[in-house]
């Protein structure tokens, strides 16, 4: 199961430009790496005050992978 999606919507949600957001996957015995590369305007709001906001989207996406055994990681690409 891919949670691209569901990473894809929250972050969307989040920025002014939306449709900046690229989002890679990989795939690797069972752990999914997706990174994430915004806008440079709206990396901080990705990233939250104190990094509350992508703990809380690492958070999320943790929580749907381990329903399905499996683990998943979230990066911020900054250029």
């Amino acid at each position: 199961m891919s949670y691209g999606k569901l990473l894809d919507d929250l972050i969307r949600s989040l920025v002014d430009n939306p449709d900046q957001v690229e989002i890679e996957e990989e795939f690797d015995s069972g752990t999914r790496t997706f990174f994430v590369s915004v806008s440079p305007d709206d990396v901080g709001k990705v990233i939250g005050k104190s990094g509350r906001v992508v703990s809380s989207i690492r958070f999320v996406v943790s929580a749907v992978a381990a329903k399905a055994r499996e683990k998943a990681f979230v990066k911020i690409v900054t250029e």
